[in-house]
């Protein structure tokens, strides 16, 4: 049994669902005052002044603060199901099934939130590491259950969930920045989809 790591967001999608998820599961008033008060860390974003995991945690904590859980959940589901399959990679899900079929252990490395990609990944049969939103009591708290799975946490959580010298062959597909530490740690390093050397 070989390891195969995978990025989500434009990896085995198209496109970055971040937002497309905060548009989808929170209310239409409060994405306009929210809008309103990020943007001008937006506009840093963009000059390159702050960061992406500043940039996330704030929406988080604008979009998601005090939403019920079995709110939250409901749209992390439906946007699994009703979503997620119009942005994805016909040539990804066969690279994993191609896995599958192998035997091997196929896990989700990502910086996407739980509330939904959870609900994909146990549909298609596969494991997760990814970014965890915290809960206390009954309702979301608008901030991160630990880091954000994105760059040197991803290795981190892999080596934490994984006994790496376990599997003959490590394998890891990625396509931004954020991805390359993953890409480190494998045998077979897959960038936007070309192996790199």
């Amino acid at each position: 049994m070989n390891l195969a790591l995978f990025d989500f967001d434009g990896t085995i999608t198209t496109r970055e669902l971040f937002r497309p998820f905060l548009e989808f599961a929170v209310p239409s008033r409060r994405l306009r005052w929210g809008g309103l008060l990020l943007a001008p860390m937006v506009a840093g974003y963009k000059l390159g002044a702050v960061s992406s995991n500043t940039m996330r945690a704030c929406a988080v904590r604008l979009g998601l603060r005090g939403m019920a859980l079995d709110r939250a959940d409901d749209k992390g589901r439906r946007f699994a199901s009703e979503i997620i399959p119009g942005v994805l990679r016909e040539h990804a899900l066969e690279r994993i099934r191609w896995h599958q079929r192998q035997g091997d252990r196929v896990v989700v490395v990502s910086g996407a939130l739980d509330i939904y990609l959870s609900h994909w990944c146990r549909a298609q049969g596969l494991e997760l590491l990814c970014s965890r939103l915290e809960i206390r009591g009954d309702r979301l708290t608008g901030r991160y259950h630990g880091a954000q799975c994105v760059s040197a946490e991803k290795p981190r959580r892999v080596r934490e969930a994984y006994d790496l010298d376990a599997y003959p062959v490590v394998y890891a597909y990625g396509d931004t920045h954020e991805d390359l530490d993953l890409l480190r740690i494998a045998h077979h390093r897959y960038y936007r989809w070309r192996e790199l050397d």
